[in-house]
């Protein structure tokens, strides 16, 4: 069964994946004139120029688009952005982010093309508007395609267990107990609670918990990054120089390994950032869809926006400051590893600092995904409350299991049920491409 997963997993995940969806992000970016640079004054104006505005009131009726990108970013900002990050690196080497930082470039248009479909098609009921990728492709492209936005939803559900419940909580536990020696149940039952709490309140308590977490915990590790990029000028050139030699000279850098190195960059920088940002995923639209936006266009430009500040910031910073540590890269794995990089500048502190921006980025993952699964199951049992409720029982649940069990295979299911949901909703989106640029 392991051989089984771990093959189905890679062949979903594989190169012919990526190309698919580096693709659709070329695709749309020139069908949509570039819109990250043509439409930059605006995009940037409809977001970062609305933080304090009377625009973000709390509305009537379904969530305001600032608490709605906040949920969403909940649940592309986790561990990935840390651990994912370290390993592209490991694996790739530096030029792995200038490839991450591609894909990036690329997926702010398949973002933007993703959640207009969700508020275009989305549909309204007693608690508020309600889409996703299942909805605009039963209604955008046909009723007949209402099996894939099922295919969607089944993977959708299964997939938040894995990644959004059982992984992250795993995540936190082994943090918190290895730096604490606090028992695993313990941590369980903490976890489980505030899922517990987050998820009874429905879909407005929990966008309400990451309007206030996300901008605090991103902030706090971009600080933290800014901080040692502006103290250590000489490193910060010398990291830059490096990621951007690796990848466009490798011969230079890795002489006669330089075609595998340069193969092996393209792989884990590309498959990072689509893990990090969640590009062409799918999942981000099912909160956006939920947002009182005024226009299918102005909430786009948040998906934009989410691209911009997940991986061109966050994860950049763990990967500027990883390489201008210069810790020996198999001296640990994962966010242990970028724990020691930041120990290099802040002293002990820093594996304080990674520790608990580790276990804020597993939290708010946690959060978002339960939205997303509950919308899944919404779909697939036609609305039924009931449903919903067993879902977020099975979710709670799974929050504690994760804690204290080893959570290998499930991060090996959890990215199987991951990349299932990633075709059906590129489908889609090359379906209904000239609805998106038709519009705009």
């Amino acid at each position: 069964m392991e051989k089984l997963i771990s093959a189905i997993s890679e062949t979903v995940w594989g190169f012919p994946m990526l190309v698919l969806v580096l693709g659709c992000g070329i695709y749309y970016t020139f069908r949509l004139r570039f819109l990250q640079i043509t439409r930059f004054r605006e995009w940037t104006k409809e977001t970062f120029g609305t933080f304090c505005g009377k625009k973000n009131a709390a509305p009537k009726e379904g969530v305001s688009p600032w608490k709605a990108v906040c949920t969403a970013l909940a649940s592309s900002i986790g561990t990935g952005n840390i651990a994912g990050v370290a390993t592209a690196i490991v694996s790739g080497g530096a030029g792995a982010v200038f490839w991450m930082w591609v894909a990036a470039f690329f997926g702010m248009a398949v973002k933007y093309a993703e959640i207009f479909l969700a508020v275009k098609f989305r549909s309204s009921g007693q608690d508020g508007f309600y889409g996703g990728p299942m909805y605009y492709i039963e209604k955008g492209i046909g009723k007949s395609y209402r099996p894939l936005g099922a295919v969607f939803s089944v993977a959708g559900a299964f997939a938040c267990i894995g990644m959004g419940a059982m992984s992250q909580a795993n995540s936190i536990s082994s943090v918190v107990c290895a730096q604490n020696g606090i028992p695993v149940y313990v941590v369980g039952v903490v976890i489980a609670s505030i899922a517990a709490v987050s998820l009874a309140g429905g879909i407005k308590k929990t966008a309400q918990i990451s309007s206030v977490l996300v901008p605090f915990m991103a902030g706090a590790y971009i600080l933290g990054g800014v901080v040692v990029i502006v103290f250590n000028p000489a490193r910060a050139i010398y990291a830059f120089s490096e990621i951007l030699g690796a990848a466009l000279t490798p011969k230079a850098v890795y002489g006669a390994a330089a075609g595998e190195m340069f193969g092996r960059a393209v792989r884990y920088g590309v498959s990072r950032g689509v893990f990090s940002n969640e590009a062409g995923l799918g999942s981000a639209p099912i909160i956006h869809a939920a947002a009182n936006a005024r226009s299918p266009e102005k909430q786009g430009f948040w998906g934009v926006f989410e691209v911009f500040v997940d991986t061109i910031l966050v994860c950049s910073v763990t990967a500027v400051v990883l390489i201008m540590s210069g810790v020996d890269r198999g001296a640990a794995d994962g966010a242990g590893l970028v724990s020691l990089a930041f120990s290099e500048f802040f002293g002990p502190f820093g594996g304080v600092f990674v520790g608990f921006a580790t276990v804020m980025f597993a939290i708010s993952t946690i959060l978002g995904w339960s939205y997303y699964g509950e919308m899944c199951v919404s779909y697939l049992t036609g609305q039924r409350r009931v449903a919903r409720k067993l879902y977020r029982i099975i979710f709670v649940l799974s929050t504690f299991v994760g804690a204290i069990t080893c959570a290998t295979q499930v991060w090996e299911i959890a990215d199987m049920f991951n990349g299932i949901m990633m075709i059906p909703n590129l489908i889609a989106l090359i379906l209904l491409s000239g609805v998106v640029t038709k519009k705009l």
